[in-house]
């Protein structure tokens, strides 16, 4: 794993309460919010949950039935919380629209959507496929986003506003990765077996960039906003266009943590 995590759960917990009280004394509408999702909540497993169940439950599955399961799910595989953590903090550090861990727990549609594919993906590897694929459904219509709960993610992520993201069954994705609104990681036809690419640690995917096909994108590379890619991209290169071509070099070690889309400043 190659995240260092500044604060641990106990002090995102901690935060959370502190900005939960702080914002009830002074908003009246987030008083039920806060006090069903936050404040009456032991942990922070219990507050994910709560959240989690509240924007996903209530059609195909009730949101008390749905809490359990996520609980569930946190208790037997203790590294979907610790992911989140990872998760929370990278939102927090490169999302300049975030003010603190409360925001994107709450309201952030991307970090709520990938803590319900690593419960999904706790199951699909428990070969539940009925209840995965049902997280992804329900993710799917009220998130605008699609993970399939077999594709690999790793820890540190931010997706940024989510909207349209689809990412396919044999995906993998590294550590400390930034994707943006569009992107696709999808396949290149009709072809079965591994055909989804696979993202590096430390990249960054531009907005409605498209990767498809069994491609890999080496670490610390850069997608541009709208490139095609249909081939391998070597480490620490900025590919862009359509089809993508090389344009660059990103100018440091892991792009993902500038959120740049702007490559004029890379090293030719």
């Amino acid at each position: 794993m190659n995240v260092e995590v500044v604060v641990t759960i106990n002090e995102i917990e901690k935060e959370l309460i502190k900005a939960a009280k702080e914002l009830r004394k002074t908003e009246p509408l987030s008083e039920s919010i806060l006090d069903w999702q936050i404040l009456s909540k032991k942990n922070f497993g219990e507050m994910l949950a709560a959240t989690l169940a509240q924007l996903l439950g209530g059609e195909l599955i009730q949101k008390n039935d749905l809490e359990r399961l996520f609980l569930t799910q946190f208790q037997k595989h203790p590294s979907i919380l610790i992911n989140a953590a990872y998760d929370l903090e990278a939102t927090v550090e490169r999302d300049p629209a975030c003010s603190d861990y409360l925001e994107p727990l709450l309201f952030f549609k991307g970090f709520q959507g990938i803590q319900a594919y690593r419960t999904a993906h706790s199951l699909w590897n428990e070969k539940r496929t009925f209840p995965a694929k049902m997280l992804q459904s329900i993710v799917s219509q009220k998130f605008g986003m699609d993970l399939h709960p077999a594709a690999k993610i790793g820890c540190g992520i931010l997706l940024d506003h989510a909207t349209n993201i689809v990412v396919g069954e044999t995906a993998k994705i590294g550590d400390n990765v930034s994707i943006f609104h569009g992107v696709t990681l999808g396949g290149s036809g009709k072809e079965s077996g591994d055909r989804h690419p696979k993202i590096g640690d430390g990249v960054m995917l531009g907005a409605h960039a498209q990767l498809l096909g069994n491609i890999r994108i080496g670490r610390g590379a850069k997608i541009g906003a709208g490139a095609v890619v249909l081939k391998n991209v070597p480490a620490h290169t900025t590919f862009a266009g359509v089809p993508a071509v090389q344009v660059g070099h990103p100018e440091n070690d892991m792009p993902s943590l500038e959120m740049q889309q702007d490559f004029t400043l890379d090293a030719q």
